[in-house]
């Protein structure tokens, strides 16, 4: 068995420490006074670290140290030492309930805290245990088990070998490029560039400069020559999203680039020969813009040699929950540090949502309810999301919208009253003070 670790923050530390040792002997004592100390001494490997910090009423601050010593060592849990006659001040209570494991009153007794630190050991293994389950996305960089997502991998898993020509297929939201990535990373061009363009994104009478590049002088304001996104993939592997939106009339030129394995840049006369894989994606039936004379149906079999198809969310329930916890654990340090994980209702009501949005509004959700709820367990509430009569939907946007504009002006007038001291105003409002913060960056709200 790993030797145990404690970390010992704060000007006190040696003294604590040299306590610790004594009583303490299957543990390793980590001093550090400051941030980088700690940082220096816990190093790269990730794994369970016990922290030990002494609270000074008058310095209720040191958030910031706990969260960047604890992205460092992975997990940890939190042991406040403090004064038992400042846990009746507010402040040192609400940064212990939010921040820490447990508290141990000083002087210190060595043989009572030593049970607090093994308990508090056992628990941080049990959450890196659990974390790591979500933290790692498989060999394509995706994470999901369903079946649906099983088909897809072992589809990737022959394209990626081939260098035919890709055409990506899904809604939108659902990791189009993501898929895109994950080819052109598990062929044999992976050391070559990896270049995305949305197509839907460039003003048509740009896109033939853009794809193909252009020459001095070949229209007015072409002072110097351009090296088009096409040749600069040279190696590599282009990724052409939202094929669709590709006009009619450069569609001829981009079929004879697949045709050819040749580019002409605007303004010359000059065929260049480019070693380039095509990835193109969309999220509208090509097969109707061939109907409607939109998409020429050549350059649609040109680019379909093969075929990917990404399910929507809703098709991928299974994979809900396990997405939920991965975007928790991957945004963990822009979190309100209170909140621990989610209800059971919420991962309930998540997996009862249609996801119109797919994987980037699950992402959305997550990460806003992460910094907003009030609540140790995210709620339904918290992720926008409401039940009625047994269905689940989302909250209208527009109540979503009043709700931000009477929080700014609620918190603009009691800064207002407490002449911008940001203590005061949390106070008032019955937040704690790292709330008001994130509350005010996500409103873009600053004292005057």
């Amino acid at each position: 068995m790993s030797q145990r670790e404690v970390l010992v923050l704060g000007q006190r530390c040696v003294g604590v420490a040299e306590e610790l040792t004594q009583a303490l002997p299957g543990w390793r004592i980590i001093t550090a006074h400051n941030v980088g100390e700690a940082l220096a001494s816990i190093g790269d490997l990730v794994r369970p670290i016990i922290g030990l910090i002494h609270i000074d009423v008058n310095d209720i601050d040191p958030l910031n140290a706990l969260e960047n010593i604890s992205v460092a060592a992975g997990v940890m849990e939190w042991i406040a030492l403090v004064e038992r006659e400042h846990l009746s001040a507010g402040q040192v209570c609400h940064f212990i309930s939010d921040h820490c494991y447990d508290f141990h009153t000083l002087p210190l007794d060595a043989s009572r805290l030593a049970i607090t630190l093994g308990h508090a050991h056992g628990r941080a293994e049990l959450r890196l245990r659990h974390s790591r389950q979500y933290s790692k996305p498989n060999q394509f960089n995706m994470v999901g088990s369903s079946e649906a997502m099983k088909k897809l991998f072992a589809s990737l898993g022959k394209v990626s070998g081939s260098d035919a020509p890709v055409l990506v297929h899904g809604e939108s939201g659902t990791g189009k490029e993501l898929v895109a990535k994950a080819v052109h990373m598990s062929s044999p061009r992976a050391d070559g560039p990896f270049i995305a363009v949305n197509c839907g994104a460039i003003p048509a009478h740009l896109v033939q400069t853009e794809l193909f590049g252009h020459e001095k002088g070949a229209f007015t304001g072409a002072h110097q020559r351009k090296i088009g996104l096409i040749e600069s993939s040279n190696g590599g592997t282009i990724f052409l999203d939202e094929i669709g939106d590709l006009p009619l009339d450069l569609q001829v030129n981009f079929l004879r680039f697949l045709q050819e394995k040749t580019i002409e840049r605007v303004g010359s006369v000059l065929r260049i020969g480019v070693d380039v894989r095509v990835i193109a994606a969309t999220h509208v039936d090509l097969g109707k813009a061939i109907a409607e004379k939109r998409f020429r149906e050549d350059l649609y079999y040109r680019l379909s040699v093969l075929v990917l198809s990404v399910p929507p969310l809703r098709e991928r329930c299974d994979d809900i929950e396990i997405l939920a916890r991965w975007c928790f654990n991957e945004f963990s340090l822009e979190k309100n540090s209170k909140v621990q994980g989610f209800s059971n209702k919420a991962l309930q009501v998540m997996r009862d949502y249609s996801w119109p949005g797919n994987v980037r509004e699950l992402i959305n959700r997550v990460r806003s309810a992460m910094v907003m709820s009030e609540s140790r367990l995210i709620r339904p509430e918290d992720l926008g999301l409401i039940v009625e009569n047994g269905f689940c939907d989302a909250t209208v946007n527009a109540l979503d919208v009043a709700r931000g504009r009477l929080e700014r002006s609620l918190i603009q007038q009691v800064l207002q009253l407490n002449k911008q001291n940001v203590a005061a105003t949390a106070r008032q409002l019955g937040l704690s003070r790292s709330t008001l913060y994130r509350m005010m960056n996500k409103l873009e709200l600053q004292k005057e």
